[in-house]
C-alpha cells in the first residue's frame, strides 16, 4: 500500500504540473490567442474582442494568479473551454472524438503487443528458425514512418485496386450509431489505418521481447527446469517468458499512453475522425481553447495509463512486491 500511496502522490504532482504547463504556455505566446483569432475575423466589431478574450480566459482583467484559479475551476467541473471555430465545447468534441482513437489506434497498439510478444517468444525459443530469419526484414518496415506506409497503403490497396476506402471513418450518408449499417462501415474504413499501425509496431515488441528472452533463457532457473524434465511448452511460458515479459510493460505502459495522440499522422493521411485529425485541424484554424484541452488529455491519459502499468508491474513481479513491503 505504501508504494501506491507514493505513485498515487507522484502522480497527483504530475497531473498538477500538467495542468500548471498548459495554462501558462499560451499566455506566453505574444498576444493572446484572442487577438489572433479576433484579427482572423472578418466584419468583426472592437467590442467583440472582450467577449471572445472572456471566453478564452486570456483577458487583460484580474491577475494571471484569479485567472489560474478560474480556470482548475472550469476544469473541476469538466469545462475545457468552448472551441470558437467549431461552435461547441471543447469536451463536447475530444467526447466526440475521442472513441473513434481511443477504438482503432487503442485495440490495434494491443493486438500488436500481444502478437508481437508471442511471435518474439518463439523466435528465441527456437533460434536460427525461418521466424528469427526474418526479423531484420521486419524490423526494416517497423522503421518505416506511419504516415508513409499509410500513403503506399492508400495508393496501392485503395486507389489503384480499390479494396478499401481511401479516408474517412466511415461512408458519406450514414448517420453514426450503434446499428449494423454504421458498425460494418466503420470496421471496413478502419482497415487500412490498422494495418498501418501493425505493420510499423509489431515488429518492435518482437525484437525487445526475443533479445530479452534469449538472455532469460540462459538463467539457471530455466535451465534446472529443463533439468527436471518438464514440457518445453511449461518451461517457455512458466519459467521464461514470465519473467522475460516484465520489461515489456514499461513501454506497453508507454505506448497506450500515446494512444490518443500517437496515430496523429496517420488519422491526417487518412482523414480519420479521431483526436489526432482534430488536433491538427485546430492548429490550422488557431483554436486554442481546442488544442489546450486536446493537449491536456494526452497528458492526463498518458499519466494514467503509466500509473495501471506500475500497478500492473508489482503485481506481476514478486521481486517489486518484496521490496515494496521492506
Amino acid at each position: 500500500m505504501r508504494f501506491f500511496a507514493r505513485r498515487l502522490v507522484f502522480y497527483f504532482v504530475a497531473a498538477w504540473a500538467a495542468v500548471t504547463i498548459n495554462f501558462v504556455i499560451p499566455r506566453l505566446m505574444p498576444g493572446n490567442p484572442a487577438e489572433s483569432l479576433f484579427q482572423s475575423m472578418q466584419n468583426a466589431q472592437p467590442g467583440e474582442l472582450k467577449a471572445i478574450e472572456a471566453e478564452f480566459g486570456v483577458g487583460h482583467d484580474g491577475s494571471a494568479l484569479h485567472q489560474y484559479g478560474q480556470y482548475l475551476a472550469n476544469l473541476l467541473h469538466g469545462n475545457l473551454g468552448h472551441s470558437v471555430i467549431l461552435s461547441a465545447q471543447v469536451s463536447t468534441v475530444i467526447g466526440q472524438t475521442l472513441p473513434w482513437t481511443l477504438v482503432l489506434v487503442g485495440s490495434a497498439t494491443v493486438i500488436s503487443f500481444f502478437t508481437g510478444t508471442l511471435l518474439g517468444i518463439l523466435a528465441a525459443w527456437r533460434r536460427g528458425g525461418w521466424l528469427d530469419r526474418v526479423l531484420p526484414g521486419l524490423t526494416f518496415i517497423q522503421a518505416m514512418p506511419y504516415f508513409f506506409l499509410a500513403l503506399l497503403l492508400v495508393d496501392g490497396l485503395a486507389m489503384h485496386l480499390h479494396w478499401f476506402p481511401e479516408q474517412q471513418g466511415y461512408s458519406q450518408g450514414l448517420v453514426p450509431g450503434w446499428h449494423a449499417s454504421f458498425i460494418a462501415s466503420a470496421i471496413y474504413h478502419s482497415i487500412l489505418p490498422a494495418i498501418t499501425i501493425l505493420v510499423t509496431t509489431m515488429a518492435g515488441w518482437m525484437l525487445q521481447m526475443r533479445n530479452v528472452m534469449i538472455t532469460t533463457i540462459g538463467e539457471d532457473y530455466v535451465l534446472a527446469a529443463q533439468a527436471k524434465g518438464l514440457s518445453p511448452r511449461r518451461v517457455v511460458m512458466a519459467y521464461a517468458a514470465r519473467n522475460a515479459v516484465l520489461p515489456q510493460l514499461a513501454g506497453f505502459g508507454l505506448a497506450l499512453g500515446f494512444v490518443v495522440s500517437g496515430a496523429l499522422l496517420m488519422e491526417i493521411g487518412f482523414s480519420y475522425p479521431g483526436v489526432g485529425l482534430t488536433l491538427y485541424n485546430a492548429v490550422l484554424s488557431e483554436d486554442y481553447p481546442t488544442m489546450q484541452g486536446i493537449f491536456l488529455v494526452i497528458a492526463l491519459v498518458v499519466l494514467l495509463a503509466n500509473l495501471i502499468m506500475d500497478a500492473a508491474y508489482v503485481l506481476a513481479d514478486p521481486r517489486a512486491r518484496s521490496r515494496e513491503a521492506r
